[in-house]
């Protein structure tokens, strides 16, 4: 059974920084490509950052320069580095892959951002 598991949520500052986890019990290679995704209060999930197999990475305007995505195949780990974060990230934020045609998803972590 595939699953995905976020991890590093939590309060912050403005200014501050956070790095999440998405532990997979599968090899990661799998996924085509991987994604993080947030749902701030109230709104539609949207999609942030994705990254490759050869580690191409992808980013919405709004984080760019600001959010690293990156993975750890040896570990089955993705990773998202939240920097410079702003009351604005607040949101849950939620792992995701797409392996031989099936989504999968993770939980979610929570992530706020205080002003």
């Amino acid at each position: 059974q595939v699953q995905l598991v976020e991890s590093g949520g939590g309060l912050v500052q403005t200014g501050g920084s956070l790095r999440l986890s998405c532990a997979a019990s599968v090899d990661i290679s799998k996924f085509e490509r991987m994604h993080w995704y947030v749902q701030p209060p109230g709104h539609q999930r949207e999609w942030v950052a994705g990254i490759g197999r050869a580690g191409t990475t992808n980013y919405a305007s709004s984080v760019r320069g600001r959010f690293t995505i990156s993975r750890d195949d040896a570990k089955n780990i993705l990773y998202l580095q939240m920097d410079s974060l702003r009351p604005e990230d607040t949101a849950v934020y939620s792992c995701y892959g797409l392996m031989d045609g099936t989504n999968y998803w993770g939980r979610g972590a929570q992530v706020t951002v205080s002003s």
